[in-house]
């Protein structure tokens, strides 16, 4: 009997496991599947620690390979590991890869189908998955619960884990749902992972994500010190390759082309909105830069299209909100420039270390100027609104759903946020911020991302199809696809997922989006295209605006943590006489630090260094102007023709070895 190369490997990888849960040879592993000969940093302490069953805590910075640490013990260890991460581009990026080494992996998102979820989460039960990404938000369906507790699971990945903090820079509510995992798997173990926290923050995932059954001590290679059975390990956030550079700037649109055109390679310029995203992209095109932007309300093909563009590098420059970047895996990027200044040092911090994860020399550099004061300072009351006008947005969204006092509970509503904001004449921002206080108040579920998965109708009957003619090879792939893979879509619209149609069909996903658009115009189907529309859905039922409850842990604790950050970004734009990479480790909470070398502020203090020639010749040039032994001020010193740091040198050197005297701001000879 003839084996095919597809059984062959599947032989070599049974093979491989068997080896494997003999002697746990994690390195065994990673030179089967990834061509590495031994990991790196910290990664086998991480891995070493959940292996044998820790719950266990690993902080290491963008590039760090963080996925190695979970992605290894998955398959070393029997049972299936979950991964929970809110970057679906993250989740289908991986999953793909891992299905190309011949590893079972699946994602469950929002947005996925009913009956893809069912299908994946039966293969979960029988065994035949190794790691399941899921998306936070699906930890609370009863589905997901229920199939949970007939799963072998081996240990849970929570990526990201600084959004489970209400003290980091990203908390989300949904991270909270984790606990709940816990209380139904309480003797499976946590691998939390985040490349940004601040020793405040370390506590509070350790103690978020803890065991039930009591405390006890923290092992650690970081010196945090708390009472939740983790072991943290962290590396350190020290990137020797990359600079950090501060430029102070009043022309922002010039400086950023001039920094563009003097450092090569791949790039991305962080802004603050959608339409600078747009603005500045068209600047760069029209100087001559190949660039395009990047924000989350473009649509998915559109979005999938621009990052594949830049990843690839048919694009250079991407200029993008900070919707882009989590789970981009491109190494080769030599500068990251924010134009506008982010509202935490986390932010940055993550954001920046995009650049030169390939290990080679790299740039991120901060434009600033007095206005990112002032916006920095008002988007303090942009995100935490007066408490009055919290509760006004509350009642005025009663009116916009036509909501009576007591009702509501529990019914969805889409959100349209232009809409809202023109007929109760708010300001978007701060509806934006006021609907995620009143969500973390548990008032409300304000799901600005809500998936609708596409949706198609064939307008022509079975028969007419088949006799179609003027159809191309790709467009009769997709319909055979359509008809091989849903029911019903002649009577009825039909949710569809145009991945797994054009993964079939054998082309890509924006080209199966044009061939539905086309097939659409020429009024062969109807096709309704994915899209994210907001949602917003009622947990409580509707309350009087005066009777909402805004505690001090949802509103002036956070309001006061987040202006802490404002105010530490700010410092570090602002200060000019200590190193930048020293101000960002001491800021998450290392301590044994030392200058960089090579941010703005090193540079200029190597800079402003006094050679023993330049001294000695600022020393004879004095002496001859003061030679006359009259009394000189101080102005007229300075007015020679030589650096100000080596007169300053020259003159503090004869005063104090009284070759001059100085009195009232007038030198002369002593």
């Amino acid at each position: 009997m003839r084996i095919s190369v597809r059984q062959n490997q599947t032989i070599e990888n049974l093979e491989l496991r068997i080896m494997i849960t003999s002697v746990t040879d994690y390195q065994l592993i990673l030179r089967q599947y990834w061509g590495y000969d031994d990991f790196r940093g910290i990664q086998r302490d991480i891995i070493e620690s959940i292996g044998a069953g820790h719950d266990t805590l690993g902080l290491m910075p963008t590039g760090g390979g963080k996925s190695i640490t979970f992605q290894v013990p998955a398959l070393a260890m029997e049972g299936m590991c979950i991964v929970i991460t809110p970057l679906i581009a993250l989740m289908k990026d991986q999953v793909h890869h891992l299905r190309q080494l011949g590893i079972r992996a699946e994602a469950i998102y929002s947005g996925l189908q009913h009956d893809n979820i069912l299908r994946i989460l039966e293969n979960c039960i029988l065994g035949s998955t190794k790691l399941l990404y899921v998306s936070p938000e699906r930890l609370g369906s009863s589905l997901f619960q229920t199939k949970l507790r007939h799963m072998r699971i081996s240990f849970i990945t929570v990526d990201e884990a600084h959004c489970i903090s209400q003290w980091g820079y990203d908390f989300r509510p949904s991270y909270l749902k984790i606990a709940n995992i816990r209380e139904l798997l309480p003797d499976v173990p946590v691998l939390a992972l985040t490349a940004t926290a601040t020793p405040q923050v370390v506590d509070d995932i350790c103690d978020k994500l803890s065991r039930s059954s009591g405390p006890t001590s923290i092992t650690s290679t970081t010196g945090f010190t708390g009472s939740t059975g983790f072991n943290v390990f962290r590396m350190s956030f020290e990137r020797k390759n990359l600079s950090y550079l501060v430029k102070h700037s009043d022309d922002k649109h010039y400086d950023l082309i001039r920094l563009l055109e003097q450092v090569q390679g791949s790039a991305i310029v962080y802004v603050r909105s959608r339409r600078h995203a747009r603005e500045i992209s068209e600047h760069l095109t029209e100087a001559g830069l190949s660039a395009t932007f990047y924000h989350a309300g473009l649509d998915h093909a559109d979005k999938d299209q621009r990052q594949r563009n830049w990843q690839h590098d048919r694009v250079r420059i991407m200029v993008a909100t900070n919707a882009f970047g989590m789970g981009i895996d491109k190494p080769d990027v030599r500068i990251v420039i924010h134009y506008d200044c982010p509202d935490s040092i986390e932010a940055y911090f993550q954001e920046a270390g995009r650049a030169g994860r390939d290990g080679q020399p790299a740039q991120a550099i901060l434009l600033y100027n007095s206005s990112d004061n002032t916006k920095l300072q008002k988007r303090i009351n942009d995100t935490y609104p007066p408490k009055d006008a919290i509760r006004q947005v509350y009642e005025h969204l009663a009116y916009y759903y036509q909501i009576a006092t007591g009702d509501g509970y529990g019914v969805a509503h889409e959100f349209n946020i232009d809409e809202f904001c023109i007929r109760f004449r708010h300001f978007p921002i701060q509806v934006h911020s006021a609907l995620q206080i009143l969500e973390r108040a548990g008032y409300i579920e304000y799901d600005e991302e809500a998936d609708n998965e596409a949706r198609i109708k064939f307008l022509v009957g079975r028969d007419d199809l088949y006799r179609l003619e003027q159809v191309t090879p790709e467009e009769d792939k997709v319909i055979v696809c359509l008809l091989r893979n849903y029911g019903g879509l002649f009577a009825d619209y039909g949710y569809i997922d145009e991945s797994v149609v054009a993964q079939q069909a054998g082309i890509t996903q924006p080209q199966c989006y044009d061939i539905l658009k086309s097939l659409s115009q020429r009024h062969l189907i109807s096709f309704i295209p994915r899209k994210q529309v907001p949602y917003i859905r009622y947990r409580q039922r509707r309350e009087d605006a005066e009777h909402i409850v805004l505690p001090a842990n949802i509103y002036e604790d956070r309001k006061e943590q987040y202006t802490q950050r404002i105010l530490a970004m700010l410092k570090y734009a602002k200060t000019t006489d200590c190193c930048r990479s020293r101000m960002l480790l001491e800021y998450f909470g290392e301590k044994s630090t030392k200058d960089c070398g090579q941010c703005d502020i090193c540079l200029d203090a190597q800079n402003k260094t006094v050679t023993k020639e330049g001294q000695r010749t600022a020393e004879e040039k004095l002496r001859a102007l003061l030679s006359d032994k009259q009394p000189h001020h101080i102005t007229e010193i300075l007015r020679l023709p030589l650096p100000t740091e080596e007169i300053d040198a020259a003159l503090k050197n004869l005063v104090t070895e009284e070759h001059i005297k100085l009195n009232d701001g007038f030198l002369q000879l002593a």
